[in-house]
Order: C-alpha cells, then sequence, then structure tokens
C-alpha cells in the first residue's frame, strides 16, 4: 500500500443559500400536497429535501492536487504537464467566463464559487488551453500546484 501525498483538497459544496434552497424545494413539495394529506406533505417535503441535499452533494466535484496530480472534477492530468497557474477574483473569474473565455478551455465551474485558478496547459498533444478551475481557496491551490 502506498501514501497518498496531498497538497489540496477542497470539495466544491454549495454555500448557505444552496442548502436553504433544498429546504425551499422540500417546502414547496410539502405545501403542494397539504391539501391532499397532511402527512403525506410532511414526508413528501422531508424526502425532496434529503433528496435534494444528497443530489447537490454528490455533484459537487473536487479539487485536488495529489502525488503530481491535479484533479478538478472528472479531469486529471498530471501537474508536470501544467504551466504557469493564476488565483482569480471574483472579477478577474467573471472575465475567464465571458469574454475572456477560449471555447478549447477545460471549465469546472460551480456558480456558488465566485474566485478560481486559470492553469495554463504545457502539453502539446492537448489542444486545450488552460483550465479554469473553481475554487474558493485560489492562492492555496497555487501554492500546491507550484511545489
Amino acid at each position: 500500500m502506498t501514501a497518498t501525498t496531498l497538497t489540496f483538497h477542497e470539495r466544491l459544496l454549495p454555500g448557505p443559500g444552496g442548502w436553504l434552497g433544498t429546504v425551499g424545494l422540500g417546502a414547496i413539495a410539502a405545501i403542494a400536497l397539504w391539501p391532499v394529506q397532511a402527512a403525506a406533505a410532511v414526508v413528501a417535503g422531508l424526502l425532496v429535501c434529503v433528496g435534494s441535499a444528497v443530489a447537490l452533494g454528490a455533484t459537487s466535484p473536487v479539487v485536488e492536487v495529489s502525488d503530481g496530480v491535479l484533479r478538478a472534477g472528472s479531469a486529471r492530468i498530471p501537474v508536470g504537464l501544467l504551466g504557469a497557474a493564476e488565483a482569480l477574483d471574483v472579477a478577474a473569474m467573471r472575465h475567464e467566463l465571458g469574454p475572456g473565455l477560449d471555447a478549447r478551455a477545460y471549465v469546472c465551474l460551480r456558480a456558488w464559487a465566485r474566485t478560481g485558478v486559470r492553469v495554463a496547459l504545457d502539453d502539446p498533444a492537448d489542444p486545450t488551453p488552460y483550465w479554469l478551475i473553481s475554487t474558493r481557496r485560489p492562492e492555496l491551490l497555487v501554492q500546491a500546484l507550484q511545489g
């Protein structure tokens, strides 16, 4: 068994507003069923709330640097094939996702993580010019990628 060298790990879970949205969905389901039967409405509301929360958690991508590999969602690339990494604040991330976006870029985005990192690729065999990755801790991800 080999040890894993983990230098950065973040699951891009929603913020408080996203979790409150699951409660709101549960409440809507309960209100819709209340005229039919109160007990069924409460059960359905709880099931929708829990199901929504599980779905949000299960679909939240992981951003990780470990054992010399960057992982962002389902994509992986060795750190040796990466060029410069740049931490992006909210305004820079907005620009990169709008007028600054190259359609060939790999994007791992979650709207609730408004900052990110742009990482250039130095792989001549890969047509992807860079990765754009959402993270709430861009400076730490850049540090992990640098060594």
